[in-house]
Formats: C-alpha cells, sequence, structure tokens
C-alpha cells in the first residue's frame, strides 16, 4: 500500500530539485571531458549577483509505505522512481546459521526505514579496511565509481527496488533482477554507481531489483563431507541466496508494481556466472522467464573433491579437527577471513583441469546437479530465452597501461608466437583483417578476449542444439572518449549502458552524444528481452537469434550493426592451436 507518513528529510528534497543538466555539466567539468557538445560555464570575476535565495519545492514527494510479508517498510520516492534500499529477504546469518541455507527475515512490528543500503558480505580486506576483495588501478576506481563505504556484517540478505508505480497501479511491469559482479567472492549490489536502478525504471517502466548475498568463505565452504547432515548444503548456500531473493520476488514484488510471472535475471562477469549457475539449478527453476549472462567465461565449476579440499585447508588454518567442525560457527568474522584467504593461496593455480578455482559453487549432484557448461548436461530451463556477450577488450585494456602505445606490431608477433607457436602469426593476421584499423595494442586486447568469446559462443551453439528457448549474442565495441580514449571497451564497461545510467557515470562515459544514444538503444534491447523474450527494437537494426551455422552477433557500437561469425577465423585458430577451450 501507498502511505504518506512522513515528509523526506531536508537533503532528500533538495537532491529532487537539482537540475540534472547542473549535475551533468558539473560531472563534465569535474571529469576534464570537452567535446563540444555543452557550454563551459562562464568564469567568475567577483562582480556577479549573490545567488538567489534557495525555494523550497511547492511540495514534497511522499515516503511511500509497502507491506511486504516481513512487515512494512519505508521508502523514498526521487525523480518520479518509488525507491526502497536494504530490505531483508533473509534472516542475518551468523552464528548458528552460519553455513546453512537462508533463513525467513523474522517479522519485524512498524515500519521499517529502508531509505539506505544494507549490509555487504564480509570480504577479504573488506573487512578491516574499506577495499575491494582484489587491487584496483586509480584509474578502474576513477571511470567506474567504485565505492567502498557500506558496513561489512553477517546481516547481508538484503536487497533494493526501484519501481515506478506501486500497487495501486493495474498495470504490471516486468521485473528485471540483477546478479553483480566480482566473481563469488567479492563485490555487492550497489559498489558501482552504474548498478542503480532509477534511470532503468524510470525510462522504461520496469522494476529493477539489486542484492546483496554470501560469498567467499560465507556462502561457499564446502563442509559437507567433513561436517555431515548439518552442513550437508554449506558449499553452496550463496546460490541458495539467490533462489531466496527470487523467492521474495515472487511473493513480494506485486506489491511494488511488478510481476512476479515475468521476472528476467540479468548479471555482469561473476554476476554472470551466477545467473549461468541459477539457469542449472532445479531450485531455481520457474522463478525467472528470461536470463541474461554479461562477460562471463563459462568456467567449469568446483567438483567437491576440490572444494572439499579447500574447507579442510580452511579448518586446519584455524586448528580445528573434523570432531571440532560445528566450532568454525563461533570464529570471528575476521579471523574466518584471514584463515580462508591464507588456505586459498595455497590452492594450485590455474586448475589443472581448467576448473574455476577459489570459492564458488560446488557441482554437488544436488543443489547443482550439473556443471552448466557441461554440453553433455541435460538443459535445466530450456523453456527460458538467453541474452549472453562479452565487451570487445575483457582482459587487457589501457587502464594504467603504457603499453597502449609503445607495443609495436613486433612485439605483437612475438607474443602470439610465444603463446602459440607457429599459429601465431596467422592469428595475429585473422585479426588484422577482423580490425583492419586497430593499433598492435587494441589487436592484442581483442585476441586476448578469445577464450571468453569463444566459451560465450559454445554455451550459446549448446543451447541451440537441444532445441532450448531463442539466444541472442552481442559485442559490446564502444571506446569511452574518456582519459584519451586509453582505456578502450573494458571489463565492465557495458554495465552503465545496461542499466541506462551513461549520465550519471560521465566519468565513465563522457556524457557525449554517441554514448547517450547507445545508452538508449541499450537499454531499451535488455527491457525488451525482458518484456518479451526478444532484445529486438526499432531503434537498432534487426537482431536475429544466434544459430551455429550463421553466429548472428549484434556489435553495440556507434553506429550498432550485426555481423555473421565474428572473430570466428581467428577464434578457430586459437582453438585449435590451445585445445578444446580455446584459452590464451
Amino acid at each position: 500500500m501507498n502511505g504518506n507518513s512522513e515528509t523526506i528529510q531536508g537533503g532528500v528534497a533538495g537532491k529532487a530539485g537539482t537540475s540534472r543538466r547542473a549535475l551533468f555539466q558539473g560531472a563534465l567539468m569535474a571529469a576534464g571531458i570537452a567535446h563540444g557538445q555543452e557550454r563551459s560555464l562562464p568564469k567568475q570575476t567577483g562582480t556577479e549577483p549573490a545567488p538567489a535565495a534557495r525555494r523550497a519545492p511547492a511540495t514534497v514527494p511522499p515516503q511511500p509505505v509497502v507491506e511486504t510479508a516481513a512487515g512494512k517498510v519505508r521508502g523514498y520516492c526521487l525523480n518520479g522512481v518509488y525507491a526502497f534500499k536494504g530490505i531483508p529477504f533473509g534472516a542475518p546469518t551468523g552464528g548458528a546459521l552460519r553455513f546453512q541455507r537462508p533463513a525467513k527475515p523474522a517479522p519485524w512490528p512498524g515500519i521499517r526505514s529502508s531509505v539506505h543500503y544494507g549490509h555487504i558480505c564480509p570480504s577479504g580486506d573488506y573487512w578491516s579496511d574499506p577495499q575491494d576483495n582484489a587491487p584496483h588501478s586509480d584509474e578502474d576506481a576513477y571511470l567506474l565509481y567504485r565505492t567502498y563505504w557500506t558496513p561489512a556484517g553477517e546481516d547481508c540478505l538484503r536487497l533494493n527496488v526501484w519501481t515506478p508505480g506501486l500497487a495501486a497501479s493495474t498495470r504490471k511491469r516486468p521485473v528485471l533482477v540483477f546478479m553483480h559482479g566480482g566473481g563469488f567472492s567479492g563485490g555487492s549490489g550497489h559498489d558501482l554507481l552504474a548498478y542503480d536502478g532509477e534511470n532503468l525504471a524510470h525510462r522504461n517502466d520496469v522494476v529493477v531489483v539489486t542484492h546483496n548475498h554470501r560469498l567467499n568463505v560465507f556462502g561457499y565452504l564446502n563442509l559437507a563431507e567433513i561436517g555431515g547432515e548439518r552442513f550437508a548444503s554449506s558449499a553452496n548456500v550463496g546460490m541458495l541466496d539467490l533462489v531466496a531473493a527470487l523467492e521474495w520476488v515472487r511473493d513480494n514484488i506485486s506489491t511494488f508494481g511488478g510481476d512476479p510471472g515475468n521476472v528476467t535475471i540479468f548479471g555482469q562477469s561473476g554476476g554472470g556466472g551466477k545467473v549461468s549457475a541459477l539457469m542449472a539449478m532445479p531450485e531455481a527453476k520457474g522463478l525467472f522467464q528470461r536470463a541474461a549472462i554479461q562477460s562471463w567465461p563459462f568456467q567449469r565449476l568446483p567438483l567437491p573433491a576440490e572444494s572439499g579440499s579447500l574447507a579442510a585447508g580452511v579448518l586446519a588454518e584455524l586448528n580445528l579437527g573434523k570432531s571440532q567442525v560445528a566450532q568454525i560457527c563461533d570464529v570471528p568474522i575476521g579471523r574466518l577471513i584471514e584463515a580462508s584467504q591464507a588456505a586459498l593461496r595455497k590452492v594450485p593455480r590455474p586448475a589443472a583441469d581448467g576448473r574455476w578455482t577459489g570459492w564458488g559453487p560446488t557441482v554437488d549432484g544436488k543443489i547443482l546437479p550439473t556443471d552448466p557448461v557441461d554440453p553433455a548436461a541435460p538443459v535445466i530451463s530450456p523453456q527460458v530465452p538467453l541474452l549472453v556477450g562479452t565487451t570487445l577488450n575483457e582482459f587487457v585494456s589501457g587502464l594504467d597501461n603504457a603499453e597502449v602505445e609503445t607495443l609495436t606490431g613486433g612485439q605483437l608477433a612475438d607474443r602470439a608466437r610465444q603463446r602459440w607457436g607457429s599459429a601465431g602469426k596467422d592469428i595475429v593476421e585473422a585479426y588484422r583483417r577482423e580490425y583492419p584499423k586497430a593499433t598492435p595494442f587494441r589487436l592484442w586486447a581483442a585476441i586476448s578476449t578469445a577464450s571468453v568469446r569463444q566459451s560465450t559462443a559454445t554455451h550459446a551453439e549448446h543451447r541451440a542444439a537441444a532445441g532450448a528457448a531463442p539466444v541472442y549474442q552481442y559485442i559490446f565495441g564502444w571506446q569511452t572518449p574518456v582519459l584519451d580514449g586509453r582505456p578502450g571497451t573494458f571489463h565492465a564497461c557495458d554495465i552503465a549502458f545496461v542499466f541506462d545510467n551513461v549520465d550519471r557515470c560521465v566519468r565513465q562515459t563522457g556524457g557525449v552524444p554517441a554514448a547517450l544514444a547507445l545508452s538508449t538503444q541499450t537499454s531499451r534491447a535488455w527491457v525488451n528481452f525482458a518484456r518479451h523474450g526478444n532484445p529486438d527494437h526499432a531503434g537498432l537494426p534487426h537482431w536475429p537469434a544466434y544459430e551455429a551455422t550463421r553466429r548472428s552477433t549484434m556489435f553495440l557500437d556507434s553506429p550498432c550493426f550485426v555481423k555473421g561469425d565474428p572473430e570466428g577465423a581467428g577464434l578457430r585458430l586459437i582453438r585449435q592451436s590451445s585445445g578444446p577451450r580455446g584459452t590464451p
């Protein structure tokens, strides 16, 4: 239900009245972008009149109250979108509930304030120092607006909702549920500015959900063999958290104006891996109707022996024997993270069989019956259309990388020869024909993405061969003008476009007209896919479904275009020279 129980505090109301154009101009100046599309602001001379007094808005936006299965929550309204943040979709996961299946949140009395993000899962240095689980360069943090200020804790099963209208509306909107990146070890549903769902909800009349869940040792410690029945699900509780989030959507989203029968899950990088795993989980079947996987290399996931060995290593670091395994629930968070990191450092990398190393879901034959990338595995969700793709340069970018200017053609040839022997020359030439205007560095960046490009195509072909629902493939190829254009199409650069947040993330995109136009085209494709199971729309060239004979792929660029079998010759040469996975 919608209620106006309280007025918004002054700071929020002030933001509601702020000019989007003024914010945009200020951000452009801060980013050092000058492309001529925005007039420069006048210099201060000291003779200008004093600014006019601030005026209070004529009406104060309401703070809506909505009733969920566990109790009432109060959000806020800004720019025509209702936002609710930090809503519990599960109980706290510490103490006796550590390494257990997620439990329902306890009902709360009264109205719960839900205007700020909830806790994130403790992850590496997140617990002792606000940093990501992996080091990031200065330029990377600048472009992606990385944030590290949210407290971490085991009460991390929280989600966030953005919606243009509540249950009083007769319209039931498609629901898009985002799985954040960071592998299976780090990150959160709000650690990048690009994840903000306001624009996507407002401009496309959809409901957007992001969330946090258990990661790393908290989500994927396989104690099943060591600890017995009590810990039978411990290897996959992080994935079961995602199932719980989708169950919350099923049970509550109609109150927020969403259609529980039209849910799309989408994720980037590790979030794409989560989508892939959910598609292979019987407990998740029926909780979503579409799926989109962005920039996931479709690596094989750990088997019980591998994840069990890592768990044994953690117990050894904690000096806990098999008879003492239950005591792990009382180990302080910081000590548990320290032990898990020490054990992880002793895991051989890369894995001899090419499987995902470290924390991640275990193919246990029950919760996750088969590996999602196994071509012989049955398709658990055959009726779910799939949107899948990569950025042009996933693994090599110009961020804090001097080679963007210095790498020569001779050095590129030497690298290719060292990696692929006599086939190296032919591989470089194949990519040169594909991208005739690319510099040696840009060619190397494209070649270095071959493994994820190949695995993406292989997965699409597997689903097509299985007679599953249609698959649509893309390559995101737009290059930002920011930082002199050096970054290229780096890992995660597509997220701001999918969320239609190019005008928010001007440090990343420059906010130039080409970026704004592509943001509309891209976000509309994801929304059309969520609404109809097909990303095609009038603002794009016709986007055909992927099939093995044509391999039709949409290039999201300026302009957008469709190409059959992109990089095909080079990918086939790399695969022949590197084995079935084609790993460069």
